[in-house]
């Protein structure tokens, strides 16, 4: 009431253009800094500054005109808001992009992960520019006019914006023209212009996904011998663990004192198939490579757990991560992140937990061969010193905050290395287990991480960047196998293999080769235990 009785009713298109200066202002402090890394201030590169502004302002306005009518421009406006205010946090403390994959993984985050993600840097961002903003464009009052008038004002508003545009564009051609083409990655942190763009592709992608008829395929897969005695295999998917901090690989740290006492054998040149769970987990169990690989498509085929299981090899998914990200929708999947399930939780909910489970199924001497998927917390950030029990802070000080723009990047090393630490008395513990039942089954152990992640570097944190941009850190992930002596495997193949360059495409080939199914979605070169 307040806001209706002290100002007079405003026209629509007017506050469509106030918004769009005002979002272009004020929410995009790191598209403007990058800007202005490439054209520091100078009286040239400030007229450009200026027109690309202006550009920006005028593809909002059009962009608001074309959604914004009598019934949703209160709506459309308020969302708008609050998605801007979120992304520009994101953006501005972790420079993160904002595009569909990220989209994608907001939608298929959990509580826990999202309270990690709370901060009250997050609060007074949503408050001050989201939630107050929000207030306001409510209680605005808004001159409605006759739908011939809202015509005319809707086209002076289209006119208006494409004569800024064009004039923008001409008056700066060459250094639009540089920086479109020397320099696109930038446009990625536009607030919300590309955040506008990548709803869309999102959205598209979704209605494609639930109209796409779902497609059985590996429907000629068989078991070529049945081993005896049977093969059990435990597959391990780790989060957020980077090859460059493993020791395994030569990080001068010794993050994996007890892998090292365990006749693995490491590779230390694999590649991821994304920089985010939501984009890696789908595709390195589908039988898409990262070139071809389509979400929607995925979503809607078989993948390599179907085929194995449809082959008559038993499959179990244990997730101590938000979940298998549809991998695991048709087999056997059971949630430890919760105390139900998980007896070690103290208080977040370990890893560790599930390997009770695993006891279990390996004692009920199964009469077929086994895959059992562990899907890690590993070290999901940014609050990596909850990942761990405080008996693995071995590197300190630390980081013990979510915020990490607070953080030394000394300090959040630290606690990246300690959860890395707890991974690897995890995996020692599961070979140690395997160990255990390796005189009545043939057992083996492959972890490989989803992603990397960036801890700080050129002031990136987290993961997943756009691939094609996305330092190594977020993409060159730690792989590692182990085989009881009993095993048939020709060991000798796969350690020739230990350097060469390798990626989660390998995944689906290698397992096919490792339980001898025969299917014609085998493909004899990317499996990692048959030598090319």
């Amino acid at each position: 009431m307040f806001l209706s009785k002290k100002f007079s009713a405003i026209k629509s298109s007017f506050l469509i253009f106030f918004l769009s200066l005002f979002y272009t202002l004020l929410y995009n402090q790191t598209f403007y800094q990058k800007v202005l890394e490439i054209y520091p201030f100078g009286f040239s590169n400030i007229i450009f500054l200026l027109a690309l502004t202006l550009v920006t302002i005028g593809l909002l306005n059009i962009l608001l005109a074309l959604v914004c009518y009598r019934i949703t421009i209160k709506p459309v406006l308020i969302l708008l808001t609050l998605i801007c205010a979120s992304s520009a946090y994101f953006i501005d403390t972790y420079k993160v992009i904002v595009d569909e994959s990220m989209i994608d993984n907001i939608f298929k985050t959990d509580l826990a992960e999202v309270a990690d993600l709370m901060t009250m840097k997050f609060v007074l961002y949503m408050l001050l520019l989201g939630l107050l903003p929000a207030f306001v464009i409510y209680k605005t009052p808004i001159k409605f006019t006759s739908f011939r008038q809202a015509v005319i004002e809707k086209s002076k508003l289209f006119g208006f914006s494409l004569v800024i545009i064009i004039i923008s564009l001409l008056i700066q051609g060459s250094y639009f023209a540089s920086f479109f083409r020397e320099h696109k990655t930038i446009r990625f942190y536009s607030n919300p212009t590309y955040v506008i763009y990548s709803l869309g592709k999102y959205a598209a992608k979704f209605y494609h996904t639930e109209s796409t008829a779902y497609q059985q395929i590996g429907k000629d897969a068989v078991q070529i011998t049945h081993s005896t005695p049977h093969k059990i295999m435990i597959l391990v998917i780790g989060e957020t663990a980077r090859a460059d901090h493993f020791s395994l690989n030569g990080y001068d740290r010794l993050t994996n004192p007890q892998l090292q006492m365990q006749d693995i054998i490491n590779f230390d040149n694999v590649w991821s198939c994304g920089t985010s769970t939501a984009t890696s987990v789908p595709c390195m169990f589908s039988f898409s490579t990262r070139d071809n690989y389509q979400a929607a498509k995925a979503l809607n085929t078989d993948n390599i757990l179907d085929v194995l299981n449809r082959a008559g090899i038993d499959i179990y998914w244990l997730d101590n991560n938000s979940d298998s990200k549809g991998v695991a929708d048709r087999v056997h999947y059971e949630n430890f992140k919760t105390r139900d399930n998980n007896a070690i939780c103290n208080p977040e909910c370990r890893d560790e937990g599930m390997l009770s489970r695993v006891n279990e199924l390996l004692a009920s001497q199964t009469d077929k061969d086994m895959l059992i998927v562990l899907h890690q917390m590993g070290n999901h950030g940014p609050a990596y010193y909850k990942r761990y029990p405080k008996s693995f802070e071995k590197f300190t000080p630390l980081c013990e905050t979510n915020q990490l723009d607070q953080c030394s990047q000394e300090s959040i090393i630290n606690a990246y290395d300690n959860a890395l630490l707890y991974t690897d008395y995890f995996l020692h513990k599961s070979i140690v287990l395997l160990k255990q039942y390796s005189a009545n089954f043939q057992t083996a152990l492959l972890y490989v991480s989803d992603h990397g992640e960036s801890l700080g570097e050129n002031n990136i944190y987290l993961h997943g960047l756009p691939y094609f941009i996305a330092p190594d850190a977020q993409k060159h992930v730690p792989m590692l196998m182990w085989f009881s002596p009993n095993f048939a495997v020709q060991l000798d193949k796969i350690i020739n293999q230990r350097h060469g360059q390798l990626s989660h495409d390998n995944l689906v080939h290698t397992l096919l080769g490792i339980f001898d199914v025969n299917t014609a979605l085998y493909q004899e070169e990317l499996d990692i235990t048959h030598e090319n």
